[in-house]
């Protein structure tokens, strides 16, 4: 059955270049909620997307996954949302909710799992994203907004935030030791998981192939240090000196400079997602016990305590809120790193309210 009509930012092909597009959402099931998108954040993921260089990329396709909205409609089996509720949507619209990861609040790793755009739910209708004046999610995976989060401070939060959050509450405890992180790549989550590594209370280092975001890693975030990748004498005094290092990078990068910082059981964390292979040296690992673990968004579980964080710590999200139209701009200024630190789309200037 088709529902109503959405209006979007789409991409046709894989220049990326992303235009007005309109299509039909499907009825309301039971178990869904629809929303009318309020922003949006803008995320690297989407750029991979939009120029198909993550998998395969279904054209038409309207991406975005950093969701806030406002509840529009509620299926007859939704208990936990009522119309005029702002909640958050992130990578995922539904799952199984029966498997023993959906059942351990790791629903993100369900093999069942339905990502929010460029991916098919159970009846075959294709999914969009959150450029887009509405959307339908399962209840299930979607989060009320706290009354004290202004909404576009928490989209971003649905998965630059969360992303960062979800391996680094890991650390959150730690029986009195300082715990010493390095967060490589200072962009949208880059910046987030010095914020939140802060507020864990750990001593952070950013790191970076050049000085010219130190000010801003020092001064603005926090960073209680700040390390220069490509000066030889710098790593070799900071070797085995991190129990952490959190890798947003989304782009091809050298694993083995970065695991030599790393503490005996050190964990090198991967939630960049690089288009091409990443290398590194196997005794390396061995020698130290040291792991690469890699992380994939975050649980509701998840972006729930992060949100909480952000309230209790009187946490700010560093944005640029723009109006959806702007999107290219967007997407041209954040691959030059021209954004301190995301880009929030204003989605409901643009659209009209859902009758």
């Amino acid at each position: 059955m088709v529902g109503r009509l959405a209006n979007g930012w789409a991409a046709r092909d894989s220049s990326g270049h992303l235009s007005p597009y309109s299509f039909h959402l499907r009825e309301t099931d039971a178990d869904d909620i629809l929303l009318r998108v309020l922003y949006c954040g803008v995320d690297h993921t989407d750029l991979h997307q939009v120029r198909s260089e993550i998998g395969k990329t279904n054209y038409p396709l309207v991406p975005g996954h950093e969701i806030v909205g406002e509840v529009v409609e509620v299926g007859s089996q939704v208990k936990n949302f009522k119309v005029g509720d702002a909640v958050g949507v992130g990578g995922i619209i539904g799952s199984c909710g029966e498997c023993s990861l959906c059942n351990s609040n790791l629903e993100q790793y369900c093999s069942s799992r339905v990502l929010t755009y460029n991916h098919l739910r159970q009846d075959g209708t294709p999914t969009q994203g959150g450029f887009s004046s509405a959307m339908l999610v399962h209840h299930r995976l979607a989060v009320k907004i706290p009354e004290k989060l202004a909404p576009e401070q928490a989209a971003p939060l649905m998965c630059a935030g969360v992303t960062a959050y979800s391996p680094l509450k890991q650390f959150k405890d730690s029986s009195g030791e300082v715990v010493k992180g390095g967060i490589l790549g200072l962009g949208g989550v880059g910046h987030f998981a010095v914020m939140i590594a802060k507020a864990m209370g750990h001593h952070v280092t950013v790191i970076s192939s050049s000085d010219k975001k130190k000010k801003e890693a020092m001064e603005d975030l926090g960073a209680d240090a700040y390390l220069v990748s490509s000066n030889e004498a710098e790593m070799k005094e900071a070797s085995d000196s991190l129990h952490y290092i959190l890798d947003t990078v989304p782009a091809v990068h050298p694993l083995q400079l970065y695991i030599s910082l790393l503490k005996a059981e050190g964990k090198l964390l991967l939630v960049g997602a690089a288009p091409q292979p990443l290398q590194f040296v196997a005794s390396e690992l061995i020698l130290g016990k040291k792991a690469i673990e890699g992380s994939l968004m975050g649980s509701m579980k998840d972006m729930e305590e992060l949100m909480s964080l952000w309230v209790e710590k009187g946490l700010k999200s560093m944005i640029e809120v723009v109006n959806v139209e702007y999107v290219n701009e967007a997407f041209e200024r954040m691959e030059r790193n021209d954004v301190r630190y995301r880009f929030v789309l204003d989605v409901a200037a643009w659209s009209t309210p859902l009758e």
